[in-house]
């Protein structure tokens, strides 16, 4: 065998290996990105990048299915706009019934705001996605350093304080049910919630009920 034929068999079976060790250490670090992946960075992916913020289903722990699109994420919540429920997983009759009331009502969806709601991590049971959503989810966009060191340190207690200092109607999805009023105080696990008809300000006359509302029992909060 001539010396310059074995020499460039060494030469491409070391390029072989140095491609096969580069290609399983990208491999591992990938791994171990993913192995460090949150529900928070999935959805910072889905809500930050050039093509903007994803609509996509959410199914709350209670069973129910809202859609939402994604405008601010904290340390243990997100704020979206609520497109509206998930009218795939509603009966075909309250379907229809809801439709048919929305429009003698004069109610078409385009003449509404888009309400805003602030959803807590721990009420989502899972997150419906498409397949570029899911592949978008895994990506690694990123928050601006200072952005991330300030939402990441605002818990739902904070912005429950806020809604409650400006004296904001708000609708409070629980297990128990939904009810319309406003936050009178904020603890630490809890808030106080004075009830009153949906559409009405915080006035003694108006309010029927006063509630104590453990944080962890919170699905939704909707402005009202």
């Amino acid at each position: 065998m001539r010396w310059d034929n074995l020499f460039d068999d060494l030469e491409v079976q070391l390029e072989r290996e140095l491609n096969a060790e580069e290609r399983d250490l990208r491999a591992e670090e990938e791994r171990q990105r993913l192995g460090r992946l949150t529900i928070r960075t999935r959805l910072v992916s889905l809500t930050l990048g050039p093509t903007g913020p994803a609509v996509f289903r959410v199914e709350l722990s209670s069973g129910d299915a809202i859609v939402v699109r994604p405008t601010t994420l904290g340390r243990d919540w997100l704020a979206a706009d609520l497109i509206g429920p998930d009218e795939s997983r509603e009966p075909p009759g309250d379907a229809a019934h809801r439709q048919q009331r929305e429009s003698g009502a004069g109610m078409r969806r385009s003449d509404r705001a888009t309400p805003q709601c602030v959803l807590p991590f721990s009420a989502i049971a899972g997150i419906v996605l498409t397949a570029h959503q899911m592949e978008r989810s895994l990506g690694d966009e990123a928050e601006s350093p200072s952005a991330s060191r300030l939402s990441e340190r605002i818990g739902l207690p904070f912005v429950l304080r806020d809604l409650c200092r400006r004296r904001a109607a708000i609708e409070l999805r629980m297990p128990a049910g939904m009810v319309n009023g406003t936050i009178d105080r904020v603890g630490r696990d809890h808030l106080d919630l004075a009830v009153h008809p949906p559409g009405t300000l915080r006035r003694t006359p108006d309010v029927y009920q006063y509630r104590v509302v453990p944080l962890a029992h919170i699905l939704l909060v909707t402005l009202d």
